[in-house]
């Protein structure tokens, strides 16, 4: 319904209709003057009734009138007759008082240019509410960005500097992280600013000397946020650049069961104190930031530890043994894995023991994987105890299989003691199998003789048996050990074939005088190339050489 007007007056009278509407509703000339406004209207701007209104239209609304002779116009024009009023970006909204309106024009002669009569709704409550949608939808994104950074790396410095960088972006000016010592000479503290600007050291601290960051160090479950004066705080916490804060609080981060640190945060206009939104934000962030401490903690523990058990587990570098060549490789079932159930171990001859023989041994513990390199370093630990013994080969074999029999394990385990003494220019090898594929020996010529060795597996009956031959290489000559991962690689042209020991004696002859790096290294390419992708089990080699003379240099 459109404002009616009295003929010859300057202000027109306004409908009754109108004039009772719960709405405020101004009648606006092109310049942004007043025409008409009804009661509703008048209560809003403060125009008594009867009286003139003065200059009471708000700025943005006169603009808005002002502003409808170019856009609306032109849009209206283009959208045709009766295409209605204007679209909602053409709604104008601002305060009048501590209220806020929106303002939807509608033209009084039904053409823009003319009067305009602006209906004002109060959208205080919408406004608010959209705001503080915007402001949650802000927190929710800020955790959902917290989880996706924090989760991203199980390295402990660096979920610290994602935790005080997030920290120092969305809650505060800056931020400092602390984290319990885990064994080191001082705390690890991570700091950001506004610069976005991580800082790293460890410092050797008290907690004790910032109000509530002991608690928060050792407190679980956890304690709530401390808010402390920030002129009490020492100068590690704040950078100089930050200048005087003036808000400081100390929230602790809880992990799994323990502590996992504690996060200060420094705000240089805000009051101390969280809003409720704030509060649940920064309890949220805390825990997330806190677990994933926790869990990069955890993980650099078990890490720390793995490394230092594997360490017996790897296989050892082959060493240089007194007059004697030698050369191991070594693959286990994995390419992820380090360690499985293959294993070979060099110990060299005592050097002031002219008679002494090197032990070389090669085993294959039942099974592969983790279970199985645990049992291997077993076995590596009881031959190294029982190296006194190595003369008697039989002897030591008995001794690890009574110690494998006490075992809760069901696991057995065959194997290769091989000792080898050099005389002249040859090498003597005593070669003893317990289950174990028989040794191959490589002459120079390129024929290939197994060892007459052989034995009962170890770990399954209490009586063994063993053979022990002695073998003699001459200068060039190799003995090749080796696990069943070689014989037993399954793949080939159809992928379903067994390598085979007849397969590995007839590519050896071609490899009679190699040295015994590419002796090794020859045979385990014929097993990778015959497995191809495929699965495939541990796979050890290692060949014993007897060098060739030294050739004379020529002047």
């Amino acid at each position: 319904m459109r404002p009616t007007q009295r003929e010859g007056g300057p202000r027109d009278v306004i409908d009754p209709v109108l004039q009772s509407a719960p709405y405020a509703v101004l009648t606006l000339d092109p310049s942004g003057a007043v025409v008409q406004l009804n009661d509703a209207a008048r209560l809003l701007l403060g125009v008594p009734a009867g009286a003139a209104p003065a200059d009471v239209v708000p700025g943005w609304l006169r603009d808005a009138q002002r502003s409808l002779d170019g856009s609306l116009a032109a849009r209206a024009e283009l959208a045709g007759p009766g295409a209605g009023r204007p679209g909602p970006d053409a709604v104008a909204c601002g305060p009048i008082g501590d209220r806020v309106f929106d303002a939807h024009p509608v033209p009084v002669d039904g053409a823009w240019g003319s009067p305009t009569a602006w209906w004002l709704v109060d959208v205080t409550e919408q406004t608010r509410l959209a705001r503080e949608l915007a402001v949650e939808r802000g927190r929710q994104a800020f955790l959902a960005e917290a989880s996706s950074k924090l989760l991203a790396s199980l390295n402990p410095d660096r979920c610290m500097e994602v935790t005080v960088r997030l920290a120092a972006r969305h809650l505060a000016d800056a931020a400092v992280v602390i984290v319990p010592r885990s064994g080191r000479p001082g705390h690890p503290v991570a700091r950001c600013g506004p610069d976005g600007r991580v800082e790293r050291e460890e410092l050797a601290i008290d907690p004790a000397e910032v109000v509530g960051l002991a608690d928060a160090m050792r407190a679980f479950p956890p304690v709530p946020p401390r808010w402390i004066d920030p002129r009490t705080a020492p100068d590690w916490i704040a950078r100089p650049e930050l200048g005087e804060p003036r808000a400081m609080v100390v929230i602790a981060l809880p992990g799994h069961g323990v502590a996992a640190g504690a996060l200060i945060l420094m705000r240089r206009f805000a009051p101390e104190g969280f809003s409720e939104g704030e509060e649940r934000t920064t309890r949220l962030f805390a825990s997330r930031a806190g677990a994933a401490l926790s869990a990069a903690r955890l993980y650099a523990e078990q890490a720390s530890i793995t490394a230092t058990l594997m360490r017996d587990l790897l296989p050892p570098r082959t060493q240089e043994l007194e007059g004697v060549e030698l050369a191991a490789r070594y693959r286990p079932s994995g390419d992820e894995d380090l360690v499985g159930g293959d294993f070979y171990d060099v110990y060299p001859a005592d050097a002031s023991d002219p008679d002494a023989e090197s032990l070389v041994v090669v085993g294959d513990v039942c099974g592969k994987g983790l279970e199985a390199a645990v049992l291997t370093g077993k076995i590596r630990n009881t031959l190294r105890a029982l190296l006194p013994m190595a003369a008697d080969h039989r002897r030591v074999l008995e001794l690890l299989n009574g110690t494998l029999l006490q075992t809760d394990s069901t696991r057995f385990v065959t194997l290769v003691l091989a000792s080898a003494r050099r005389q002249g220019e040859q090498v003597r090898l005593r070669l003893t199998s317990a289950g174990h594929p028989t040794p191959l020996i490589v002459r120079t010529d390129g024929t290939v003789e197994p060892a007459r060795t052989g034995g009962s597996l170890i770990g399954v009956l209490e009586d063994i048996d063993s053979t022990t031959a002695e073998v003699t290489l001459e200068p060039g000559d190799s003995c090749l050990l080796y696990t069943d991962g070689i014989t037993e690689a399954v793949g080939g042209p159809l992928g379903e074939e067994m390598f085979g020991e007849e397969r590995l004696r007839a590519e050896l002859p071609p490899c009679g005088g190699m040295p015994p790096e590419a002796l090794v290294e020859r045979v385990h390419m014929l097993a990778a190339e015959w497995v191809g992708p495929g699965r495939h089990d541990d796979m050890a080699v290692i060949a014993i050489t007897a060098p060739r003379p030294a050739r004379p240099t020529t002047t």
